[in-house]
């Protein structure tokens, strides 16, 4: 099992910044995949960004260029840069993990270990 407690969100004016942090703790696996995801309210969540052991990264297409997923291994923190925020950004923000036990394991889209969520609100 693999704790995730994310931190970071909060209120902000359009073309504002934010960074969410998620803090991973649990069995130490061999590999892990993370991944970002929100879920306005009264909508279906929606993944916005993931990154593998590898550092490779992909972003849904409204948060390309603006928002940045990166990991601190040594730290066991996940990170949600977020520059430019828009109203259509506000959201609860949840980090999502999967631990592996192999290497050469494949990141798979479906996670098994979420947080509790962070809530951004973007005013125009």
């Amino acid at each position: 099992q693999v704790q995730l407690v994310e931190s970071g969100g909060g209120s902000v004016q359009s073309g504002g910044s934010l960074k969410l942090s998620c803090t991973v703790s649990g069995y130490p696996y061999v590999k892990y995949c993370f991944g970002w995801f929100r879920q306005p309210l009264g909508t279906e969540r929606e993944g916005v960004a993931t990154i593998d052991d590898d550092g490779k990264t992909s972003y849904t297409d409204s948060v390309k260029g603006r928002f940045t997923i990166s990991q601190d291994n040594a730290k066991n923190l996940l990170f949600l840069e977020m520059n430019n925020l828009q109203p259509e950004d506000t959201a609860m923000y949840y980090c999502a993990a999967n631990g592996l036990l192999f290497k050469t394991s494949p990141c798979s889209s479906q996670y098994t270990n979420w947080g509790h969520g962070t809530q951004v609100t973007v005013s125009s």
